[in-house]
């Protein structure tokens, strides 16, 4: 029997696909912090389950911030891999997150269209209304799907896909995600998560081209609960 490591929540797996539910604090590829990525820790769990001799291959297909949690991708083999960057890069998919606010955005649904400049001195993405130098056309849309006593559940759908652009455009219309003190949230959540969470995610499967759709259960919390509740 192969165990499961501790903490790795596996949505979907099949011969060419893993799919994982990532934490927030866990940080998807290797980075200058050192600390141990979750692309180590899932290639750890298939080497022990399929007793492979040597390292297990595993292909990084996209990222999500540290702090945010949610479904990420990893291909199991190389085709599988250049497949899914090709979609990936053309945006051949379907990205659904969920954030939690405390300042309820004037209009209930709206499409933003924000021009980000990222400063990686502070690794932060500055959204402006028009185009500046070294700008990248950053667009989302939104729907408020539920109202709590002091925050609102928002469920986003990204048309492109920028450096923090749902924490940017939604601090920039006054609406910063919970916990993210970096966008302007007035504190941090203790774990140092931030209410963001990459939800639903539809892509072409890569070998048999069909449509397939994963769903990524939100964090247990007090707030991410009730939202659900």
């Amino acid at each position: 029997m192969h165990s499961t490591p501790k903490n790795l929540q596996i949505i979907f797996e099949d011969n060419h696909l893993i799919v994982i539910n990532k934490r927030s604090g866990d940080i998807v590829q290797g980075d200058k912090t050192g600390d141990l990525p979750l692309s180590e820790v899932v290639k750890l769990y298939l080497k022990e389950k399929y007793n492979k001799p040597g390292e297990a291959y595993l292909g990084v297909v996209h990222r999500l911030d540290r702090p945010t949690s949610g479904v990420v991708i990893f291909s199991k083999t190389s085709k599988a891999l250049s497949r899914l960057n090709k979609a990936f890069a053309n945006r051949d998919t379907q990205k659904l997150y969920w954030a939690v606010v405390k300042n309820k955005p004037k209009q209930e649904s709206a499409r933003l269209v924000h021009y980000l400049k990222r400063n990686p001195k502070q690794n932060k993405s500055y959204a402006h209304i028009k185009p500046v130098p070294e700008s990248k056309e950053a667009i989302l849309s939104y729907q408020l799907i539920k109202s709590l006593d002091n925050y609102h559940l928002l469920e986003i759908g990204l048309e492109t896909g920028r450096h923090h652009q749902i924490r940017s455009q939604l601090s920039a219309i006054g609406s910063p995600i919970k916990g993210d003190l970096k966008y302007g949230f007035d504190r941090s959540n203790k774990d140092a998560s931030i209410h963001l969470h990459a939800r639903k995610l539809t892509i072409t499967h890569p070998v048999r081209k069909e449509k397939i759709t994963f769903e990524a259960a939100p964090p247990e919390d007090v707030i991410w609960n009730s939202c659900l509740s």
